[in-house]
């Protein structure tokens, strides 16, 4: 009877299903700049490599970019951004599962996902790691070699399960005493050794470091206990131990760490919620968001605390989520700000949405304040979910669901995507020449409209009159403030033709009026010669009249011949023909 019912959990176990992923597909975007929205999936959809294959796992953490799955026959199926991650041996995004075939050897059975990192454990108990490894949360020992393309070994054994942080992770084993071990960055104290390994960079310099950790080590506080589940968010850690008490460790911001204050805690420290009566059952779920953790208790509740929503204030220590009060949860995740839980015949999520990670589909809400069905998945069993950064994973149980899976549609994304490499020569060939024609054309049109602009110029300079000084000081003032001149602009030294040929006309007014004004001008005067020739005549013996004159001439009064270099002034000229009358002795002149 045991051995009937050992064996009936064994393959309740290893049971797998059809996955089914909504969110971001643009990968690169992601995180970094807004993306096309039309490319989401905001529906649960079927991925065409994984249609019919049976997946057991899935894992995508709450800072990750990319998807691990893992099917019943322990092949590891990768995709998404990849900086080495994806265990590929290159740095080519993968848009489809893809199968990592380093690791055909072995059958994998779990694994987590970092920010830029994944590692997974084998039936063996062994354990692999690839992608970043700046701060040594692949574990091998070396943080040296900042990226590895492949799978690398882990210094680990007996492993049973994995998770990941942003940039640490944690293994837990089946060692006595070393139940639980952590390696990667230690800024905020998520490994829980105690320290952040902070250091001076120089002994002059301010600017602090933190200390690698390359080489997996035992949590000490634990060496008594035996931990058997883990979660990780971005930067702290979650864990229960046989006896049921929950330990939480890391950053203590918003309250994720559910012991009333914001405090960091650099070694594991226990919540005291959930001790005495209300300790965690066998099998208790957890999980951890980037900044909020949760819990499955007794009598069917489910515990949040830290930061679940945007508005509104963060739960300092753990509390019951009513609207799922009295459901059987089975599996549950948290990604960036938005969760995921398959219960009985329903799958439920809720949270702040970008990309459709919540599956409601496009003509539904995006996001969600309270846990909302997901219509698409309804009447459905879900055997596992897992939240990434901005996309969700589901694995739905195939026997009663076969034509709802017929009904979801299927996405065949863009295959492989080629390497970033640069274009081939006759790409960069083609692309030259159309660059140098267009360059061309363009100084084509700019000498055209230079040689206008100069002919011009030149007629203008030979119609002008260079005599007329407040006009040639008014030319030479726009050319030295920069006013336009012929010749000057953008490219070569001109404006396109088409500003040429507006300038043009605009000159060509300029220049007829200008010609108008002195024609009006010259015909002025003459009458005043004329005038001032018959003034000549006058009696210059008149010495009120020549005072009066003397007194115009003197307060800028018009004469003939001002304001053009033609002569002087009329009174001078009087004076200076009564003097030449009287020296030759003719007398006075005549009276009119």
């Amino acid at each position: 009877m045991t051995t009937a019912t050992a064996e009936n959990e064994k393959k309740e176990e290893v049971k797998g299903g059809e996955l089914l992923f909504c969110g971001v597909t643009e990968w690169d975007d992601v995180g970094r700049r807004k993306g096309s929205s039309e490319l989401n999936l905001v529906s649960p959809t079927r991925l065409r490599p994984l249609v019919g294959v049976d997946i057991r796992y899935v894992a995508a953490g709450c800072a990750a970019v990319h998807c691990v799955a893992l099917d019943v026959d322990g092949r590891c199926f990768t995709w998404g951004r990849n900086d080495g991650q994806l265990g590929h041996g290159d740095r080519v995004r993968r848009d489809m599962p893809t199968i990592v075939s380093a690791l055909a050897s072995y059958k994998v059975v779990k694994a987590g996902s970092g920010k830029s990192h994944t590692v997974i454990a084998t039936e063996d108990g062994l354990s692999f790691s690839f992608g970043w490894n700046k701060h040594g949360q692949l574990g091998t020992g070396s943080a040296k070699k900042e990226f590895e393309l492949d799978p690398v070994r882990c210094l680990v054994t007996e492993v049973t399960k994995v998770a990941c942080g942003a940039d640490f992770t944690v293994w837990l084993t089946s060692v006595e005493g070393a139940s639980i071990l952590t390696a990667g960055l230690p800024q905020y104290g998520q490994l829980g050794h105690g320290s952040d390994m902070e250091y001076n960079t120089k002994d002059s310099s301010v600017k602090l470091a933190y200390e690698a950790q390359p080489r997996p080590t035992a949590i000490a506080s634990f060496a008594d206990e035996t931990i058997v589940n883990v979660a990780c968010g971005s930067n702290h850690t979650v864990a229960v131990d046989s006896k049921g008490y929950v330990y939480t460790w890391g950053f203590g911001g918003y309250g994720r760490l559910g012991h009333r204050e914001q405090k960091d805690e650099f070694t594991p420290r226990r919540v005291d919620v959930f001790t005495k009566h209300n300790v965690l059952p066998p099998g208790a779920i957890l999980s951890a968001g980037s900044a909020n953790s949760a819990v499955t208790a007794g009598a069917g509740q489910m515990y949040m605390w830290g930061k679940i929503k945007n508005t509104g204030d963060d739960l300092m220590y753990p509390k019951p989520l009513m609207d799922l009060s009295g459901w059987n949860v089975r599996c549950m995740d948290s990604g960036y700000m938005h969760h995921f839980v398959g219960a009985e015949s329903s799958c439920i999520s809720w949270g702040q949405c970008h990309s459709g990670e919540l599956g409601y589909g496009p003509h539904q809400q995006k996001s969600s304040a309270i846990p909302k069905k997901v219509d698409a998945l309804e009447d459905m069993h879900v055997i596992s979910v897992a939240c990434g950064f901005a996309h969700s994973l589901v694995v739905v149980d195939r026997t009663n669901a076969g034509d709802q899976l017929d009904q979801l549609e299927i996405y065949d994304g863009e295959g492989v995507e080629e390497p970033r490499a640069e274009p081939s020569p006759a790409k960069q060939s083609k692309k030259r020449a159309a660059a140098a024609a267009k360059t061309s054309n363009k100084r084509k049109q700019s000498k055209e409209a230079s040689d206008l602009e100069d002919e011009e110029e030149n007629n203008n300079e030979e119609d002008g009159d260079d005599s007329d000084p407040e006009a040639n000081a008014v030319a030479e003032k726009k050319s030295k403030r920069g006013g336009k001149a012929a010749g000057r602009g953008r490219g070569r030294g001109r404006p396109p033709a088409a500003k040429n040929i507006q300038q043009e006309e605009k000159r060509a007014a300029a220049a007829a009026k200008t010609s108008n004004k002195r024609k009006k001008s010259k015909e002025a005067s003459d009458p005043e010669d004329e005038e001032e020739n018959n003034e000549e005549d006058d009696d210059d013996s008149d010495p009120e009249a020549n005072a009066v004159a003397e007194t115009k001439s003197k307060r800028g009064g018009k004469a003939s011949g001002r304001g053009r270099g033609r002569g002087r002034p009329a009174a001078a000229k009087k004076e200076d023909s009564g003097a030449a009358s009287a020296k030759r002795g003719r007398g006075r002149p005549k009276k009119a």
